[in-house]
């Protein structure tokens, strides 16, 4: 078995449990983590410094939620998703997103409006690079930053975990040739709407955006497109 690289421990979690299972969505979001590979619960255990019950009990979490496979004296190996994975993933987004995007052009403070800008702007400066390492960074905190200027922190959290599993199919620009600047160009309704303080053209264009998203990993689904290492949350 090949030795899991570069995984930390999150240093907020409310039990052991749960900062082993975040750092191992950190680690399937980063490319540390793919489908391919068999892991060890000894490994990970060791490699996190922790002992095995609470690696076990996080495990044994993200396996609930559809993330892991536990293999019987082997270890565990990452699920990649399927379409009816990918289906309810959007749309639980579409229910969430864009009225949070409404709720953020309506009651966001000055100082998250210009943390929304700034994280645009670093999208635009990495597509015009080709630099996909700062972009899709960048892309997930725009998105974080849009949930939590609508006052939702928890939904924040289950955009980035949701965001974790449609890494595994890889990044967006290997389907239908989507660049970065054309997924740059996509938020830049968005944020113009949320910046103007116009809650329902925000909400419209985190919709349209969202929705093109969607079509986007079906399609990169059906053409049975193998996960990358080092995909992206996704847009």
């Amino acid at each position: 078995m090949l030795l899991v690289p570069a995984l930390t421990l999150p240093a907020e979690a409310p039990s052991l449990a749960e900062a082993v299972a975040q750092s191992v969505r950190d680690g399937v979001a980063a490319g540390e983590l793919v489908p391919e590979q068999t892991y060890s619960v000894y490994q990970l255990a060791d490699l996190l410094g922790v002992s095995r019950s609470p690696v076990r009990e996080g495990l044994l979490r993200l396996a609930e939620a559809g993330l892991v496979e536990i293999i019987r004296n082997r270890g565990f190996r990452v699920l990649p998703p399927r379409a009816h994975d990918i289906e309810e993933i959007v749309g639980i987004r579409l229910a969430l997103e864009p009225p949070a995007a409404r709720r953020a052009a309506e009651q966001a403070s000055d100082e998250q409006l210009g943390a929304v800008r700034s994280a645009l702007d670093a999208m635009a400066a990495a597509a015009a690079r080709g630099d996909d390492a700062s972009f899709w960074p960048a892309d997930r905190a725009l998105h974080d930053l849009l949930l939590r200027a609508s006052g939702r922190t928890r939904t924040a959290g289950i955009v980035a975990q949701l965001r974790t599993t449609t890494a595994l199919l890889g990044p967006p620009t290997t389907a239908s040739g989507r660049t970065l600047r054309e997924i740059h160009a996509e938020h830049e309704p968005v944020v113009g709407a949320v910046l103007a303080r116009d809650g329902a053209a925000a909400e419209a264009a985190m919709r349209a955006h969202l929705e093109a998203t969607g079509r986007l990993l079906m399609a990169t689904l059906v053409s049975g497109s193998s996960p990358a290492r080092g995909g992206p949350g996704r847009s």
